[in-house]
């Protein structure tokens, strides 16, 4: 189960009051290039695309918080409101490898649900789409995956298992584009000029 498209828009309004900041456009573009690339591929659901890329970040509305918190944060507020289909997209949006981004054993109960729950599912279109739509997407448009993935770093530095995470969404990437007979570059718009901007990573304000 999804929300309307505009309930989805409110929740995202709402969570941004919460905790501002450029994730919240960051999230209406993912949303933009999900439905884009969803309505050149066969099968695919273009509204349920933009609605699932609308709220995959929804889980920041608690605040300044790291990947696995806000992840998890996502899941358990989507599926009090009965949003199971989305809440599977908060769980598996930032782990492009899945069951193998846990090579360790996490500390904290809420990354033991999210090892539990990603490594019992095999990704489907829309986990891709999203885990994809989520690196094209910045707060100013969108950006070649190249670009994205050096923001990143810039703001988290190298992990492991970057380059490996990297790999898989330029195998989506080559995946979609083979379905929808162009490049997904083509379905995102004026990407030319974003991706030549060079605005400073964005960091969380100092209290």
């Amino acid at each position: 189960m999804i929300p309307s498209k505009e309930e989805a828009l409110e929740e995202l309004r709402i969570a941004e009051e919460m905790n501002p900041g450029p994730w919240e456009k960051h999230s209406l573009n993912t949303g933009i290039a999900a439905r884009n690339i969803a309505e050149k591929i066969e099968g695919m659901d273009a509204d349920k695309a933009y609605i699932v890329g609308v709220l995959h970040d929804i889980g920041r509305r608690v605040g300044i918080v790291d990947i696995p918190t806000h992840v998890y944060a996502g899941y358990e507020y989507c599926m009090q409101k009965g949003w199971d289909e989305v809440a599977r997209i908060c769980m598996t949006h930032s782990y492009l490898l899945m069951k193998d981004e846990f090579t360790y054993d996490p500390e904290t109960e809420h990354e033991r649900k999210i090892k539990e729950y990603v490594s019992a599912i095999e990704p489907d279109d829309y986990d891709k789409l999203i885990q994809l739509c989520d690196a094209l997407a910045v707060d100013y448009g969108f950006v070649i995956l190249e670009k994205r993935f050096v923001d990143v770093t810039r703001r988290y530095g190298i992990m492991e298992g970057y380059i490996k995470g990297w790999e898989v969404a330029f195998a989506i990437k080559e995946d979609f584009e083979k379905r929808m007979g162009c490049s997904i570059y083509d379905v995102l718009p004026d990407i030319g000029r974003t991706t030549l901007l060079t605005p400073k990573p964005w960091q969380p304000p100092k209290k």
